[in-house]
């Protein structure tokens, strides 16, 4: 679980809460109709700019973005270190087994390729494949979550709007136009929440989960190419920290020296 996504949202909400209550009564916040215009009026918008699959299919991305569990770099980078030895001492067959413990598609798909023999051409346009096809859906995904944080406010605009014309239809008693008002305004209240606490936030964070599932792919293609080309245990492991910051990068020629 990514606690960083759910803290925020959880403390967002929180504070937004104890504000109100501090304030008056959280009764004077909930209004059923207001809810209705953004949640059915975004949702409506979503649905009439994407395809209806790719709308409903938002969910289980949004949950994989939240519990998704962070990708190591140098962990990978130490798994094919210890490929690359097995294969130097055994053979590429022997990755086979290793595939057993895998529990990335991805990897298990690549590994699956080497050891059937496939050439390097046909292996590493497979996998630009598959990573072109995750950069696509997750690209949809954050479209379509960045349209409906533009789209929340202004249908809560809307829902101003449509209360203020229900008030000044009944200005022959002054008493209510306080009363109307507020509740005009909670639409507008709703549209800017769940944009800036909700929908491009979320965004931001399948754009960031994105990038970080995208760059371990490219070196687990990297990586399994090496392999096929029968590179050194050292040489894969210069090759792969191309990927690592300079911080946090293993001083491969002190192991060379090591080994030596």
């Amino acid at each position: 679980m990514d606690l960083a996504t759910v803290g925020g949202i959880a403390m967002g909400s929180v504070l937004i809460l104890i504000s109100i209550l501090m304030g008056g009564s959280l009764g004077a916040f909930i209004n059923i109709p207001s809810l209705m215009i953004v949640g059915g009026g975004t949702v409506a918008a979503a649905l009439i700019k994407y395809p209806m699959k790719s709308v409903f299919g938002l969910m289980p991305l949004i949950r994989k973005t939240m519990f998704m569990q962070s990708y190591s770099l140098t962990s990978e980078i130490d798994r094919f270190n210890d490929f690359a030895k097995v294969a130097k001492r055994d053979g590429l067959l022997a990755l086979e087994q290793k595939a057993q413990d895998i529990k990335e598609p991805f990897l298990i798909k690549a590994i699956q390729l080497l050891v059937d023999g496939t050439n390097a051409d046909a292996l590493r346009a497979v996998m630009e494949t598959e990573i072109e096809n995750i950069r696509e859906r997750h690209s949809a995904g954050k479209g379509i979550l960045e349209s409906m944080g533009a789209a929340a406010p202004a249908f809560g605009m809307i829902g101003t709007l449509i209360g203020l014309i229900l008030m000044l239809q009944q200005l022959d008693d002054p008493s209510t136009i306080g009363v109307g008002m507020a509740t005009a305004l909670i639409t507008t209240f709703y549209g800017v929440l769940f944009a800036n606490l909700l929908f491009l936030p979320l965004a931001g964070k399948l754009e960031g989960r994105s990038k970080e599932e995208l760059m371990i792919k490219e070196l687990m293609m990297e990586g399994v190419l090496a392999l096929q080309a029968g590179d050194s245990p050292f040489i894969i492991s210069d090759k792969l920290q191309a990927f690592v910051a300079r911080s946090m990068r293993t001083d491969t020629e002190s192991e060379k020296k090591a080994e030596e």
